[in-house]
């Protein structure tokens, strides 16, 4: 970023301009085509390691040293007074909000005051590629890197100048980016992907390949100290316009430099997300230094492509666009839709959101940035007394100004304690896990629950479940061995409940005096008859399902997809575990395909009948999730639909933070849509066996009327 001394190089505005609108576009619009938008950051990193290290090569040129007292205080005069109101406003704003936007936010405040927020997130368990439960100030973890490289740069910098000739420069520089590429890659292959993005040593290569281009400008190798003034062939003194070869290496480096930039906004639209870094991460530093170079070359018609007014005026104001985009859209998104930011951002709300944060770093740019870089922070406290002290108007501005200030630390400090000290989800995950070892803990009389004659409820007194310590799903499981209920007639093809008539023992259809039969009584399924595997939307429903069908079996876990329903179960089966209505609620986590659910289909066997329970969550794969789980039961036999989606979108606000995971009345809305499904399935036949005595009712009294 550029620094009151420093120079002004072609075209780096608009290369800036650039970055930002990959990264904003990407995270206001995430379902637009830009998945890969967030290597946007990459390419900062690289314009800020090529211009600091320019800098401080001109500087050690120029004068024979480095001040880093001067350097730091220049980058901080850069880079606080955007952040402060950034921080405070919003924080603020989360305040009044509530709920799950505060989650974390003391540390990271502490993170943006201490520019360390990428080794407090990492410390705090957080992920960059989450959307359910984002962090408010998600976006400051690349800013902490750059400031850590700003206070870390300087004092290296002057052992790599002991190599006099440039080459040896470069190389270093080089080598140093591969061994932080390379680092990445490690730590990804270890499982530690948020630990290799956020980490400055593991994102370091960007900034590393924008050193070893400010290297390879650089014209002050090998010279006495103090003996140049330029070190880039722009600052270099004008020289004649040559003709012939000159032409052609300038034509060169423009088509170079278009096409470097067209690969690097193709690079942000290719798929993948989290599984790409850092491979595409590192391809689009390197078309940025490729950028860099072809923009800082005298004459070059990419520089001047670059600084069209347009992108001029964004790139200058980049800083703060890049600072305000993401908590803007993450408090518009709470406050719009009642819901965290995720991969469905409304159209409307992601509109609002860039005209909020356009309009935003202008006025920052305006009233803090420019003030304080040009006249320092003393400079500019002397004119905002100057305000205070002049005509009504500028009194009025200046007192505006103080207010705010002040409120937003006030707003900023109740913010900090208010903050939750886990989500809602987490808090209704954690309650379902809850009930399921109150249930475990419950003494089971002799024999167990025990179920009465007539289908219904087990007795009073009975436990509500028990762990059973060794079934698939560890401390998210519960239900008895699988002795009661939990074996399969040998020879037949439905459980005992599912017979021709639609109960054990239940008598033909009883019939009014005129022969009409009469509607089948309905029977219940008794929990402990029930097996329900599922995920984390079933574990903050346990206690509903504890409460609806007592003696239920519950095996439920967190980030469970239907990819693991088919080994589940199986292992429920090998154990005797699996009793015979078996619920599967596994929806939530990812798409749905035919072969998972035929394997979970096969597991559960020719004796037993199947539930499974769609989904609800603001998720792209929802639809198709449900689509796919209607289709299935409707071509198998002995498979229903618990329809918890219809069930629950009239009453989302009984949705935790993330509107996914179910509170109390929420959880008892899924377990009665999940009884009733059961019910159903268990009434099946007699329904049946009903409509087809009505319809030969019907045509027997047609055909006696007819005669």
């Amino acid at each position: 970023m550029n620094t009151p001394t420093a120079p002004r190089y072609a075209g780096l505005d608009g290369l800036r301009a650039v970055a930002v609108l990959l990264v904003v576009l990407y995270h206001l619009f995430p379902t637009w085509f830009l998945h890969s938008g967030f290597v946007g950051v990459d390419a900062f990193f690289v314009i800020s390691g090529f211009l600091i290290t320019s800098l401080l090569l001109r500087e050690r040129a120029a004068t024979g040293r480095i001040a880093l007292g001067a350097f730091w205080a220049r980058r901080a005069r850069r880079l606080v007074p955007a952040l402060v109101p950034v921080v405070t406003i919003c924080a603020s704003a989360a305040w009044l909000i509530g709920g799950d936007v505060l989650l974390g936010v003391g540390r990271q405040v502490l993170g943006a005051a201490t520019f360390s927020y990428n080794w407090l997130a990492i410390a705090g368990g957080s992920t960059y590629f989450s959307a359910g439960e984002p962090e408010l100030f998600r976006n400051l973890w690349s800013l902490a890197v750059e400031e850590q490289f700003y206070l870390v740069w300087p004092l290296l910098l002057p052992v790599l100048l002991l190599a006099r000739r440039r080459g040896l420069r470069v190389g270093a520089a080089l080598a140093l980016a591969a061994c932080s590429a390379a680092w990445a890659f490690g730590v990804v292959a270890g499982g530690g992907l948020t630990r290799a993005y956020y980490g400055t040593d593991t994102h370091a290569f960007g900034l590393l390949i924008g050193v070893a281009l400010a290297f390879a400008l650089d014209r002050t190798a090998g010279r006495t100290e103090g003996g140049s003034t330029g070190a880039l062939t722009m600052d270099a003194s004008p020289r004649p316009v040559r003709r012939g070869p000159a032409v052609s290496t300038t034509a060169l480096t423009a088509v170079g430099g278009v096409a470097a930039l067209a690969g690097l906004v193709a690079v942000a639209c290719l798929p993948g997300g989290a599984t790409v870094f850092p491979a595409v991460p590192l391809l689009a530093s390197i078309l940025t230094a490729a950028v860099v170079g072809a923009a800082v070359s005298t004459d070059s018609p990419v520089g001047r492509a670059l600084d069209l007014a347009p992108l001029r005026w964004i790139g200058e104001r980049s800083y703060g666009i890049y600072l305000w985009h993401w908590p803007v859209v993450v408090l518009l998104t709470v406050a719009v839709t009642g819901t965290m930011v995720d991969t469905a951002i409304p159209v409307g709300v992601g509109i609002a959101a860039l005209a909020i944060t356009v309009a935003a770093a202008a006025a920052s740019y305006r009233l803090l940035e420019q003030p304080v870089r040009r006249l320092g922070v003393g400079g500019a406290l002397r004119a905002l007394r100057a305000r205070l002290a002049s005509n009504p108007v500028r009194r009025f501005g200046a007192i505006t100004l103080v207010a705010a200030a002040a409120l937003g630390t006030v707003g900023t400090a109740a913010a900090v304690a208010a903050a939750p000290t886990v989500s809602s989800s987490e808090a209704v995950v954690q309650a379902g896990l809850d009930a399921l070892a109150e249930a475990s803990a419950a003494p089971a009389p002799a024999g167990g629950a025990s179920a009465p004659a007539d289908g219904g409820a087990p007795e009073a007194g009975g436990p509500r479940g028990t762990i059973g310590g060794d079934a698939p799903g560890g401390a998210g499981t519960t239900g008895d061995s699988g002795a009661d209920g939990g074996t399969a007639p040998a020879d037949g093809t439905l459980p005992p409940a599912i017979g021709a008539t639609g109960a054990p023992g239940a008598t033909a259809p009883s019939h009014d005096p005129d022969g009409r039969p009469r509607p089948p009584t309905r029977t219940t399924v008794p929990g402990d008859r029930i097996t329900a595997v599922g995920d984390s939307v079933m574990l903050a429903s346990a206690e509903g399902l504890l409460d609806e069908r007592p003696g239920i079996q519950i095996d439920a876990a967190v980030s469970r997809s239907m990819w693991q329903g088919g080994e589940i179960v199986e292992a429920l089966a090998a154990q005797g575990a699996l009793r015979d209505y078996v619920v599967v609620g596994l929806g939530t986590n990812g798409p749905v395909d035919d072969d998972d659910l035929k394997t979970v289909y096969d597991a559960v066997g020719p004796h037993r009948c199947l539930v499974l329970v769609n989904a609800y969550a603001p998720r792209d794969w929802i639809s198709g999730v449900n689509t796919e789980l209607t289709a299935f039961a409707a071509s198998h036999p002995r498979v229903a639909i618990a329809d918890w989606s219809r069930a629950i979108a009239p009453k989302a606000d009984l949705l935790a933070g993330d509107q996914i995971h179910p509170g109390a009345t929420g959880g008892a809305i899924y377990a009665d849509t999940v009884a009733g499904a059961v019910d159903a399935l268990q009434n099946r036949p007699a329904d049946i066996a009903y409509r087809v005595g009505v319809v030969q009712w019907a045509l027997a009294q047609s055909l006696r009327h007819g005669q």
